[in-house]
């Protein structure tokens, strides 16, 4: 069984559910296929600084409670968001998955950069130090595979499989074929996973 992740690399909600789903994944037993896209405006999705301040006002108020609530490290106004580019970022991640390096650990490194260390995930240098520091002294390459046609090929079908499937924010978790919008709907991905398995009744 796999757990399909769609998500923007930079998105804070993303990087909150990152530890729970990596246990929920190691718990559970499942594999974690992570597809990075960027913003679904097919489906709706808009740039956080262009929504009406009410709401971009609110997503501080809520970040800070999920901080609080994680008990996570989170600046929620780090110095280089939104990115100036998450592109090159997120396709690294696409280039250690096509090169059969550990994936998950590559982006966590990246998300905890920019939301926990204020370094600049947009910088060639710093995802290249990010690769080095996640996989080992070898994987600086990984900017520079990001690159390549195939990996560019896969961040534009990623967004297509997105759009196709309805996926209009991120994160959004996919079991097999149903949605979880949202890092607060990691315990019903949870259950998802334990009903396939075991015929449990869903409770979400």
């Amino acid at each position: 069984m796999t757990i399909e992740v769609y998500y923007g690399i930079s998105s804070p909600w993303a990087y909150l559910g990152m530890p729970r789903l990596r246990a929920i994944a190691a718990e559970e037993g499942v594999a974690l296929a992570l597809k990075p896209i960027r913003i679904i405006e097919a489906n709706g999705g808009i740039p956080l600084r262009t929504r009406p301040i009410a709401r971009q006002a609110y997503h501080v108020v809520e970040l800070k409670r999920w901080r609080a609530y994680l008990g996570m490290t989170l600046n929620v106004a780090p110095k280089y968001y939104p990115c100036r580019t998450i592109e090159p970022a997120a396709r690294m991640v696409i280039a250690a998955q096509r090169a059969g390096m550990d994936d998950v650990a590559l982006s966590w490194a990246i998300q905890r950069a920019l939301w926990a260390e204020e370094r600049d995930i947009a910088d060639d240098e710093t995802l290249a130090a990010l690769a080095r520091e996640a996989l080992g002294a070898t994987a600086g390459d990984l900017r520079h595979l990001a690159d390549a046609p195939e990996c560019v090929a896969a961040w534009d079908a990623n967004l297509a499989d997105a759009e196709r499937v309805g996926i209009f924010g991120t994160p959004t978790y996919v079991v097999d074929g149903e949605l979880f919008w949202g890092q607060d709907r990691l315990d019903c991905v949870r259950r998802r996973i334990r009903g396939l398995r075991f015929g449990e009744p869903a409770a979400c």
